[in-house]
């Protein structure tokens, strides 16, 4: 489900309790959503939150659209929050099931390093202005993010 959407500088959250997308913040002047970001739904990670992910596709949606994708791969991250506690925030990646653009992709590894790159330095800023630090330990292929999902599935 994305939430917020590519090239838009607000972030958003679904409240699963409200049943409705909240303004949770407003990004810096000239920091945008690289792609579409959202969660992975029936999921939950070690902070409490479904899983993060970023779609990679040619345009971005919307807010609330759900998007059929393939885990290609994942960012394993650490984040340490304002007060010192650090813990897992893993970014996966999904590509959509009608993307034309990146339709041959099935690995992250064959995502241009470029991209990647940037992607990771757009998580570190992200975070940076909120206060909190952002790293990524590892990059993840398919099976190793997919067995993650799994791991994170709420029965």
């Amino acid at each position: 489900m994305i939430e917020s959407p590519k090239g838009f500088g607000q972030k958003f959250d679904y409240d699963e309790k409200e049943n409705r997308f909240r303004l949770n913040k407003i990004l810096p002047a000239g920091l945008v959503f690289p792609f579409d970001f959202g969660m992975i739904p029936h999921t939950r990670g070690e902070d409490g939150d479904p899983l993060d992910i970023i779609v990679l596709d040619e345009h971005g949606t919307f807010p609330g659209c759900l998007v059929d994708c393939r885990i290609i791969g994942a960012f394993q991250c650490e984040q340490t929050e304002r007060d010192g506690r650090t813990m897992r925030n893993d970014r996966f990646f999904g590509v959509p099931e009608v993307s034309q653009l990146f339709s041959e992709i099935k690995e992250l590894e064959e995502v241009p390093g470029a991209i990647l790159n940037q992607l990771e330095h757009f998580f570190k800023n992200y975070n940076e202005q909120a206060g909190k630090q952002f790293k990524v330990i590892k990059r993840l292929n398919a099976t190793q993010a997919n067995q993650l999902i799994d791991d994170g599935k709420l029965t």
